[in-house]
């Protein structure tokens, strides 16, 4: 392996989490690698809402801006996948699905989730348009439309309500969930929320327009935007070779890497931020959590390097110079 591929810090994945993290550690003056494989979870979106000072920037513009700032640093991101991980005494050799390989001191996982969506025809291709599931990221572009909350776990009524903030034309499809216990439906009933009882078949699309949903029964139930739960699930890449797993969240709501508040995970030398820890973070909050990340691995590079420098100036002390390996 040549030095070029040698870094203190590799970072995989290159959205904003990854970005701000190899930011923070690029400033520190450490050398920095970034793996992006291209697939950031909001793609399908037209524009990143509730991050100040960037709303409504399309989220290809916030990552190549990201892209070009770190760069000053000399931080180098490379388009790749890592597939493969293995454990040194002087760190970790990641190995990269075009061939190759990199070393690193320390490893930063911000990978991201996968939006898991229910198996109804046409749901996915509208996924990031009309097809929704935030309402603070999404839901004031629909404001005052005809929603369709698409039921998909226990916190269905809670999102009917936050849409039902936004528009006076909400529905909710219980789809294949349970029916409502009577407190839900009487809240839903007063504030004028409709509920559908029956599974969904397809959503209804003409000329490029959705217009409705179709359950099993013909039916047709009129929609401007379908609003739906997805199950967010961190992807899976090194987690095993680096001796982590999935921790599934409550209510069966998606699965996620378990970090403490500063990243760390439970294997030293590895840390992870982002959606991969924590699922239904907007932008912000991730990059706040790859920047919190970025700054704990250098402080803990500082750390091991002051006890290395430490390590002869102790033996020198003890009176036996010149044994230092």
């Amino acid at each position: 392996m040549t030095n070029s591929e040698n870094h203190d810090v590799l970072v995989v994945g290159g959205g904003a989490a990854g970005l701000s993290a190899a930011l923070m550690l690029g400033r520190s003056r450490r050398s920095v690698l970034v793996l992006d494989a291209g697939e950031p979870r909001n793609a399908p979106a037209a524009g990143i809402h509730g991050l100040l000072g960037h709303e409504g920037t399309p989220p290809a513009e916030l990552l190549r801006r990201g892209r070009e700032e770190v760069g000053r640093y000399g931080v180098v991101v490379r388009r790749a996948r890592a597939v493969a991980a293995t454990r040194d005494e002087s760190g970790f050799t990641v190995t990269l699905d075009g061939g190759g390989a990199v070393h690193a001191r320390r490893i930063v996982l911000a990978t991201g989730v996968v939006d898991e969506l229910p198996a109804v025809d046409g749901l996915a291709a509208r996924w990031g348009r009309d097809v929704l599931h935030c309402p603070y990221c999404h839901g004031w572009e629909v404001r005052d439309r005809a929603i369709v909350v698409l039921a998909t776990g226990p916190m269905a009524v809670h999102q009917a309500l936050l849409f039902h903030q936004l528009s006076a034309d909400v529905t909710l499809l219980l789809h294949e969930q349970p029916a409502l216990v009577d407190e839900q439906a009487a809240e839903l009933a007063a504030v004028g929320v409709r509920v559908v009882d029956g599974a969904v078949a397809r959503v209804v699309v003409e000329n490029d327009v959705l217009t409705g949903v179709q359950l099993r029964s013909g039916e047709v139930v009129p929609a401007e935007a379908v609003a739906v739960g997805s199950r967010p699930v961190a992807r899976r890449d090194l987690l095993a070779d680096l001796g982590l797993g999935l921790r599934e969240l409550p209510g069966g709501t998606g699965a996620a890497v378990e970090a403490d508040p500063t990243g760390a995970t439970a294997t030293p030398g590895v840390w992870a931020a982002g959606n991969l820890t924590d699922p239904f973070a907007q932008v912000g909050a991730s990059a706040a959590a790859g920047a919190k990340a970025g700054a704990m691995v250098n402080a803990d590079l500082v750390a091991e390097e002051a006890r290395a420098a430490l390590a002869p100036t102790s033996l020198t002390g003890a009176g036996v110079a010149g044994s230092h390996p």
